[in-house]
């Protein structure tokens, strides 16, 4: 990815809404405060209200542009803060030595409503902030502190997720005589373990599904590889090239903004190959990252942390505020694949930022409509019953927790480290 496009993306400051829940139009980055009061004809004076809080977030190294995770808790805070007339204050940290001077300025601010810390990599942070801050109230995305009672832990379960593009994966795969599939993740930390892990269990899945409905034996091999960050598309291109040239057909980005260059390698494959769309094919993480190659991004799991934000914060105003853990799956909303609908909500909101120009956005979703449409039906088909056979619990997707579950998952479930 050349400096020119990585700078352009690093601009990018808002990506999408999903849904209901996402406000179409998002408050500006900044602390937000209110108009000068308005002098009507005398003697009536109205005057709008101040906000009587804040709510600060506090984003990890990858921060704010990964058109992902960053972002998506960006569209939680604005929402909320809109909702509930709350200022929005956004704090970035550099370097990991940043997190508990941002956290703990956050807490001496005096008007903090809830101070959010994104991303697992802030827990330590977190566990000492909010021990030296009694009375703050802290929610942490991804983080697991259960037994502070001025801490939330909002935590996903994407292995659901995960699961279902596995299997979306390997049934497009086997559909266009592939054997291999792969996910390059970020930095290996345990809710990443989870991103593997579902993605594994899915395609042995779809595996099965395939036996079933065709009476045919498929093997697919899984590899997967951490690049050991979030922030670094030359290395999501350069493990993603890696697997393309081992003949991987489908990609799962699990890390951030270096995922981005899972995209880059996937589509500059195609265009060599002479194809306007895929194989190969990637997928999306975190958001609905669809329309950045149209195409070429296959679908996206979608980690709703804009409503893990956005609910913590309600429950904060509400004086519903209780720490422990808030989990959110498929059954609760919280985790998705992303749909055509999603993609309209998103081009158009990537419009407003200027992130997509008007004039392409017809053609995007042209181009995502017909790459879709070239998937067969049944695929589709079984992807949803997966999904509801998770929701209705006739399905378990594994969940690992230690470094010894995840070895020993690794080996059950068949997949090959890329060096």
């Amino acid at each position: 990815m050349n400096t020119k496009l990585l700078a352009v993306i690093a601009a990018v400051v808002v990506l999408a809404v999903v849904g209901a829940l996402v406000a179409l139009q998002a408050p500006p980055p900044q602390q937000q405060t209110s108009p000068a009061p308005t002098q009507t004809t005398p003697p009536t004076t109205t005057t709008k209200q101040a906000p009587k809080g804040a709510i600060y977030v506090i984003y990890d190294i990858g921060g704010r542009g990964d058109l992902s995770f960053n972002d998506m808790a960006y569209l939680g805070a604005s929402r909320a803060a809109e909702t509930f007339g709350l200022g929005l204050k956004e704090v970035q940290s550099r370097t990991q030595d940043d997190y508990v001077p941002n956290l703990r300025a956050a807490a001496k601010s005096g008007d903090a409503t809830i101070i959010v810390a994104v991303g697992f990599l802030m827990t330590d942070a977190v566990k000492s902030v909010s021990n030296e801050f009694p009375d703050a109230k802290f929610a942490i995305i991804d983080g697991y502190i259960p037994d502070r009672p001025n801490v939330m832990s909002v935590l996903y379960r994407e292995n659901e997720g995960s699961a279902l593009v596995g299997a979306l994966a390997a049934l497009t795969a086997y559909y266009y005589n592939c054997s291999k599939v792969g996910i390059v993740l970020g930095m290996e930390i345990p809710v990443l373990w989870k991103f593997e892990i579902g993605y594994a269990y899915g395609v042995r899945w779809a595996e099965r599904y395939i036996k079933q409905k065709f009476g045919k034996d498929a093997k697919f091999d899984i590899l997967y590889i951490y690049t050991g960050s979030f922030n670094d598309p030359a290395k999501g291109k350069q493990a993603a090239e890696v697997m393309l040239a081992q003949g991987v057909c489908v990609i799962y980005q699990a890390a951030g903004a270096t995922g981005l260059g899972v995209f880059e390698a996937v589509a500059e494959a195609g265009k060599r190959a002479g194809r306007s769309m895929g194989p190969p094919f990637a997928i999306g993480v975190d958001a609905d990252q669809d329309y950045l190659k149209p195409g070429f991004i296959l679908a996206s799991m979608m980690k709703r942390v804009d409503v893990g934000v956005y609910t913590a914060a309600k429950m904060a105003v509400e004086g519903k505020f209780k720490g422990g853990v808030l989990e959110l799956g498929l059954k609760e909303g919280g985790i998705s694949v992303s749909t055509l609908d999603d993609l309209n909500q998103f081009i158009q909101i990537g419009v407003r930022a200027g992130a997509v120009k008007q004039a392409d956005a017809d053609r995007i979703i042209a181009a995502v409509r017909e790459m879709r449409s070239k998937i067969p039906t049944w695929v589709w088909e079984a992807v949803d019953q997966l999904k509801q056979d998770i929701i209705n619990g006739k399905v378990a997707v594994p969940l690992p927790t230690t470094q010894d579950q995840v070895a020993q998952l690794r080996k059950e479930l068949g997949l090959g480290a890329v060096s």
